[in-house]
């Protein structure tokens, strides 16, 4: 089995290819594939670190190019694909002040990738991250579900939508077998922070326990549904290995998350943290980044994630826990 993941180089996809890797094959309908022969690792730009082993993986290739080049996009083909992950993005500040980079790569990107998906002709396995980014407007309720309308207030957003609908009709027509994990916000991120608007959202743990200070744009009192890491790679996995029977018509569904005010995150860091010294939380409104946060949805019902058996874990400060044991205590496995 040749496994291709869009946006490879990144925490997430590093991390997915690693899981896939560790586990050997995908459990597909409830069957084992093939055992996995090749993880293709694409992205724009060599990443400022790879985690341990995974660049020298025998079974891990690597290709750097823009997605929003077709023939790009083609190459990465050269060898059958039997299961894509497209998490390449442009994120949601940077969509937005970068409108037309946002169109090239998440939709004119997304779209080249389906259509040479659909080019082999073998019914491949594609999950396509979208994000709760995708609802939005004056009508949106004060908790979303899978079942919401979808009127996004960012062109991030929006892009996601629109790959969730090309989901939709490229699985409907038999082009491939697509799913669409609706993310909320990943946390806690290692390194420096992203473009997201959200980015913060993980430096308010990762950069005390840094003994730096963190500066929170949004007012503590801010609601946003999270989710660890740990079980956002696996929520991807298992959702690629569902049968499309469990899914019916509507292939996006919202990843369990955890419904926070940004106070709950700090207060939860610490309850994690013991005798570490932390680095303050510095409160500065950035009304850029409020705005946007804002026309989020504030709460996820993710009740059909959680019935489909999507993972969640047990509480805010076991995500804390598993981030100090994954990147501070010992080696990022």
């Amino acid at each position: 089995m040749n496994i291709l993941i869009t946006g490879g180089a990144g925490f997430v996809g590093q991390r997915l290819a690693m899981e896939c890797l560790q586990r050997g094959n995908l459990q597909l309908d409830g069957k084992p594939s093939p055992p996995i022969t090749k993880i293709l690792l694409a992205d724009n730009a060599e990443p400022p670190f790879w985690h341990d082993g995974l660049r020298e993986h025998p079974l891990v290739t690597s290709s750097f190019g823009d997605i929003s080049d077709e023939a790009y996009v083609k190459s990465l083909f050269a060898e059958e694909i039997h299961a894509v992950f497209h998490l390449a993005s442009i994120v949601s500040g940077h969509g937005e002040t970068d409108f037309d980079l946002a169109m090239r790569v998440n939709l004119d990107g997304t779209r080249y990738l389906f259509e040479a998906t659909r080019a082999q002709q073998n019914n491949a396995r594609v999950v396509f991250t979208s994000s709760v980014a995708a609802f939005g407007g004056d009508a949106m309720p004060d908790t979303v579900s899978d079942y919401s309308k979808q009127t996004p207030m960012t062109t991030y957003g929006m892009t996601k939508v629109i790959g969730e609908l090309l989901v939709n009709d490229y699985s409907r027509k038999g082009f491939f077998d697509g799913r669409s994990a609706r993310l909320p916000t990943v946390i806690v991120r290692p390194g420096k922070p992203n473009l997201a608007a959200s980015s913060f959202v993980s430096g308010l743990f990762r950069e005390p326990l840094n003994g730096e200070p963190c500066v929170i744009p949004v007012d503590p009192s801010q609601l946003m549904p999270v989710l660890g890491y740990r079980s956002i790679i696996n929520g991807i996995i298992k959702l690629a290995e569902l049968p499309a029977a469990d899914l019916g018509t509507d292939r996006g569904v919202g990843l369990p998350a955890f419904n926070a005010t940004v106070q709950e995150l700090m207060d939860a860091l610490k309850n994690v943290a013991g005798n570490r010294h932390l680095g303050e939380h510095i409160l500065k409104k950035d009304d850029t980044i409020a705005k946007i946060c804002a026309g989020w949805p504030q709460q996820a019902d993710t009740a059909r994630g959680i019935e489909l058996g999507l993972p969640i874990e047990d509480s805010i400060e076991d995500i804390v826990a598993n981030y100090i044991e994954d990147y501070l205590e010992g080696a990022s496995t």
